[in-house]
């Protein structure tokens, strides 16, 4: 694909780039704009270093792609800033929001269209670097036969075991989101099919007895992780990454420990996933 108005460097064959020639503090114009918006379809996730971005200016930037998403179990939020989730760990963590393989609150009814990860202080000697994975690719390379059964699944993805398990947080009026979607999703914009199934959420298929669904779930997770189909983002002080969650699953490296990394995620709403034939 040509742009003209940035450049875009890929990371791997399989998924992530680079974007550099922009300044995301600035407004966007309608073709800056409308290239990183294709080079996020392109690539998945696409990353920008370099970038000093105030809150204000995030959420702005975050706002050219839709609404912004409110976090269902938002504990960590700037103040007067909502929208905006702290991602922060320290020599007190015991946990890291990420550190499983998923898909951003795919728990949801209408999950997020996308992510934007701002990181602003890291660890001294490396690490908490971020891995990616192309759910198209885990899709296309399945067997015919598994494709066949796997678009005809639907799956359940309950937050009840991430933010009332892992993170002993007490739920919200009504309960944690928990929704049933496709096991194999068609992405609104690209048309293309990919896998929809996380180690975070999902937490068993539908119509299948309990030792049917872990089995076929632990072969697609093992089969969505594949090396091939991934790229390992190293951050730098104001990098940041914007992810497409209808394609991509990240997992979050907690390697660091004791030492501190902070940065902040806005992210945008999706829809509904569906499947279509």
């Amino acid at each position: 694909m040509a742009y003209q108005s940035i450049e875009v460097r890929k990371s791997t064959p399989a998924i992530g780039a680079e974007i550099s020639g922009v300044d995301l503090a600035q407004p966007l114009g309608n073709q800056a704009f409308q290239e990183i918006h294709d080079a996020l379809m392109e690539n998945l996730v696409i990353f920008f270093r370099g970038q000093e971005l105030s809150h204000e200016q995030h959420k702005a930037f975050g706002r050219r792609f839709g609404e912004l998403h409110i976090h269902p179990s938002s504990l960590s939020v700037v103040p007067e800033h909502r929208e905006v989730l702290i991602i922060k760990a320290d020599e007190k963590s015991t946990y890291v929001a990420g550190e499983e393989w998923h898909t951003d609150v795919s728990c949801d009814a209408e999950p997020p269209m996308g992510s934007i990860l701002y990181m602003k202080e890291l660890p001294p000697d490396g690490g908490g670097n971020t891995l990616f994975a192309n759910m198209y690719r885990a899709f296309e390379t399945l067997s015919p036969p598994l494709q066949k059964l796997c678009e005809g699944l639907t799956a359940i993805h309950d937050g009840a075991q991430v933010y009332g398990g892992r993170f002993g947080q007490a739920p919200p009026a009504g309960g944690f989101p928990r929704s049933e979607h496709p096991v194999v999703r068609t992405h609104p914009v690209t048309g293309r099919k990919a896998l929809y199934v996380n180690r975070n959420f999902t937490t068993r298929i539908v119509g299948l007895r309990k030792p049917e669904s872990d089995a076929l779930l632990e072969m697609l997770y093992r089969h969505s992780e594949t090396p091939e189909f991934q790229c390992r983002f190293v951050w730098q002080p104001n990098s940041i990454a914007f992810w497409d969650n209808r394609a991509a699953m990240h997992h979050a490296m907690w390697d660091y420990f004791p030492h501190k990394r902070l940065g902040y995620r806005v992210t945008v709403k999706g829809d509904k996933p569906f499947h279509r034939a």
